[in-house]
């Protein structure tokens, strides 16, 4: 796995709405992932085989990470 794969993937997770992140399950999350870096990059299967692999390492840090911006978000309420 390239460094600009590591990049674009760390990309998609900060710039996705955290409330997709922490409601799909493992599986769905990774394929959700997938699905969005193929849209930025071609990714062959080899190198989707890979992030799917890592992604499924880091789910925890991914959930945690959405996590944190959901509480961290500004109340809308007056």
């Amino acid at each position: 796995m390239t460094p600009t794969m590591l990049r674009q993937l760390w990309s998609v997770v900060e710039n996705s709405q955290a409330t997709t992140l922490v409601s799909l399950d493992d599986a769905t999350l990774a394929q959700w992932l997938i699905k969005q870096l193929k849209k930025r990059s071609t990714l062959n299967c080899t190198e989707a085989d890979l992030i799917k692999e890592y992604i499924q390492s880091r789910v925890s840090l991914i959930r945690d990470l959405a996590e944190e911006r959901l509480g961290s978000e500004p109340s809308l309420s007056v």
